[in-house]
């Protein structure tokens, strides 16, 4: 049946909806490649809270969309960007996450890496930028979990140039028991992450942030990128000391980085794999065999979806990721922690329904058709 969906200049275009699903089986996971999805939280919409009050979280929602990635093969990247870490999740709210999601991690033998920050202190002197750190890396580490060192506003805010951040992660790498992924989150994620590692010249940035793993290596399993910036991952990933491994976290460009190229290729740490899950899954295992051409084929025509919900403001992309969730069928409304559900507009909403119903990653595309109508509804179009 014909929806009718709204276009940025106020018109409605006709888009007649799939009736099919694509049939995706779950399956181990991968050989050739590392693969995180960022995962978002569902949150609790009977909670009376206000914009102001901690994150109600639907804990069982939540917990059963990770065992959804984990049966894909998938490892789960907990408490970062994707669940709202910093934009409605707060430190206490991302410490239960962590425990709870380690502990199901350890029940269905699923991977798990969690983000360790500094979002407890809104601001702060280094040492106790410092003692803020290492009372996350010890949820993590004593939940069982990877960590992943995550950028910090209040170390962006204090620093005073490259030799702060050259201390404080030098600091945080030896105590560390087991090797991290480190973190570099670019200011259109974050605006307030800009000129990290001491300086808004990426090139010194890059040295900075190559230093500080040259100096521990050991403790550095991986480092996850996300710059928007193909040719300086690539460049990055070169640059690495041997057995350091390069995480993307390139939601533009992530199929090319994957299958990378002679020199070598990157692993995966994602928030697009969120709602694409079984098929990036599909993707890489494919990829596991060598078929560089068919795992392109299958991923290439996602990069559509993943730019429209990650175009500017970036850091509001969680708001579609949410929407899609909803509509395939992961959880039963479309609310948000902080009210987040706000942050994209109608015909933004509207698009990315139109681009990952054509993709197939809806399972009942019938139930999805019905909530798109039911959320159009809301905003008045009624035909």
């Amino acid at each position: 049946m014909t929806l009718h969906l709204p276009a940025a200049d106020g018109t409605l275009r006709a888009y007649e909806p799939r009736t099919e699903p694509l049939a995706f089986t779950p399956g181990t996971p991968f050989t050739s490649r590392t693969v995180f999805s960022a995962a978002h939280v569902v949150a609790d919409p009977f909670a009376d809270v206000t914009p102001d009050s901690p994150a109600a979280v639907d804990w069982d929602a939540t917990l059963a969309f990770r065992r959804h990635l984990w049966s894909h093969g998938l490892g789960v990247a907990e408490a970062m960007d994707t669940a709202q870490r910093g934009m409605g999740l707060d430190w206490a709210g991302a410490a239960e996450l962590i425990r709870r999601s380690a502990a199901e991690a350890r029940a269905v033998g699923g991977r798990i890496a969690c983000g360790v920050g500094t979002d407890q202190l809104p601001a702060g002197d280094l040492a106790e930028i410092r003692a803020a750190y290492e009372e996350q890396l010890a949820v993590v580490e004593e939940a069982g979990a990877q960590a992943i060192v995550m950028a910090s506003r209040a170390l962006a805010a204090a620093a005073r140039g490259p030799e702060d951040y050259l201390e404080i992660y030098g600091h945080l790498l030896r105590q560390a028991a087991e090797p991290v992924i480190l973190h570099w989150l670019g200011p259109m994620f974050d605006p307030a992450l800009e000129g990290y590692w001491g300086s808004s010249d990426l090139d010194a940035a890059t040295g900075t942030f190559l230093e500080v793993i040259a100096a521990h290596p050991d403790k550095v399993d991986g480092v996850k990128i996300s710059l928007l910036d193909a040719g300086r991952e690539v460049d990055l990933r070169r640059r690495l000391p041997q057995g350091v491994r390069c995480y993307t976290g390139d939601d533009f460009h992530y199929p090319e980085l994957i299958a990378g190229d002679e020199q070598g290729f990157s692993h995966a740490l994602l928030g697009i794999f969120d709602p694409l899950g079984p098929l990036a899954a599909r993707a890489v295992r494919v990829l596991d065999t060598g078929d560089v051409q068919s795992f392109r084929a299958l991923l290439d025509p996602t990069v559509e979806l993943s730019r429209h919900l990650f175009q500017p403001p970036t850091r509001f992309y969680k708001t579609g990721v949410v929407l899609l969730a909803w509509l395939a069928g992961h959880q039963d409304h479309f609310a948000m922690v902080g009210g987040l559900q706000s942050a994209r507009s109608l015909p933004h909403l509207a698009r990315a329904y139109e681009l990952a119903d054509t993709l197939g990653l809806f399972p009942d595309p019938k139930l999805a058709e019905e909530r798109m109508r039911t959320l159009l509804s809301l905003y008045g179009v009624t035909r």
